[in-house]
This record gives C-alpha cells, structure tokens and sequence, in this order.
C-alpha cells in the first residue's frame, strides 16, 4: 500500500471517532456547566482533542451545542418511543395497558442518559441565552417526536371506540404530564417506590376519565 493510500483510507474511521469524542466530551462539559460556561476548552480536554479538531469538526460553540443536544435527544427519543411501542402496539385491556405503560414510561432510564437529562435542566435554566436554533433542534429531535408517536397510538385507540378524543396532540400531552408523577432526572425528588404504582393508576384513572366516551 503507498503512502497515499494510507493517508487516503484512514482518516475515515479516524474522524469519526473524533467526532463521537468531541460529542460525548461536549455532553459532559455542557451537563455539568450549562451553555454560557462551558468552554471549547475544556471540551478539549474532556474530549481529549485539540480546539482545534473541535474547529474543524464545528464552527463553533453555538453548533457544536446544537449537534450535542439533537444526537442526545435522539437516543433518549428511541427508547421512549420504545416504551410507547411495548405497551400500546397491542392493547386489550386500556386501563390496564395504560397502567403498565406509565409505570414503565418512569423507570429510571439508562445511566447513559443522565448526562441527557442534566443538560435538559440546563437548557431551562438559561434557555434566554441558549441559540433558539439549538432549542428547536432540540424539541423536535426530542420531545415533539416523541409526542407525535404517542398521538399517533391514542389516535388509533380512538379509531377502535376506545377512547373519545378530538385533538390527539393534545390527548398525547395530557398522558404523558399525568404519567409522569415523578421526574428521576432530580436527584433527591424521588417519590417513595410503593407510592408509585397507585400514583401512575390513579394518573391513568384521570386520563380516562376525561377521554373516554
């Protein structure tokens, strides 16, 4: 193999990885400080990459905030959706589905995710100085898509005569705030375990109190 060939064949591989660096290195560095303070560097150092590869890889903070956080939303995004699927592809008892896919939907996520869900409370904490395009990324990457998915499945209830509803948008949003009686991304503001299940019920029992016919 010439040297030209090597020079041409590697970098592929080799980029990558530096890119995954860069983004997993970001996220981290943007969990813990928040967009405002983080700096490119020490995003190089948490990547273990130069600024400059950073530069190369994105023109600056503000895109390489906006790549994070719609590659992160991404993932957490599929497995949601996958907690939807599991629960709601075949449902043959609606209340009793309803109740497990609640108590599923606040499991803790996977650890990979908590960096994720830091970053989420940043974003509240200074969205007036977060670029919008990276908001926006991120709430359709996320959030939006998840939301649209779960409307989808109440929509097809709907169809069936289980349920009695004319805006399943706003059907999916009102689950998904009633479901969600506790947020496990706050450490400390967890609900008692043997609490949870007659909280997620009772959420379930107040869904179908307004949705069903």
């Amino acid at each position: 193999m010439t040297r030209h060939e090597t020079v041409k064949t590697q970098p592929r591989g080799g980029l990558a990885d530096k890119r995954r660096a860069i983004l997993a290195g970001a996220l981290t560095v943007f969990a813990r400080d928040g967009y405002t303070r983080a700096s490119i560097d020490a995003i190089s150092t948490t990547a273990g990459v130069s600024t400059r590869t950073i530069y190369n890889h994105f023109q600056d903070k503000a895109r390489l905030f906006e790549a994070v956080i719609q590659e992160s939303a991404t993932r957490v995004a599929q497995d949601q959706i996958a907690v939807i699927d599991r629960h709601l592809r075949k449902v043959t008892d609606l209340e009793a589905d309803l109740i497990e896919f609640g108590l599923d939907w606040v499991k803790p996520m996977a650890d990979d995710h908590l960096d994720h869900f830091a970053l989420v409370r940043q974003i509240n904490a200074e969205a007036g100085h977060i670029p919008p395009a990276a908001i926006d990324a991120w709430r359709e990457t996320g959030p939006l898509r998840v939301r649209r998915e779960l409307a989808e499945y109440i929509r097809k209830l709907a169809e069936r005569g289980l349920l009695h509803v004319d805006d399943p948008q706003q059907a999916a949003l009102h689950l998904m705030l009633l479901v969600s009686v506790v947020d496990r991304s706050y450490p400390g503001a967890v609900i008692a375990e043997e609490d949870i299940g007659e909280m997620v019920a009772s959420a379930v029992r107040a869904f179908l109190y307004g949705y069903t016919r």
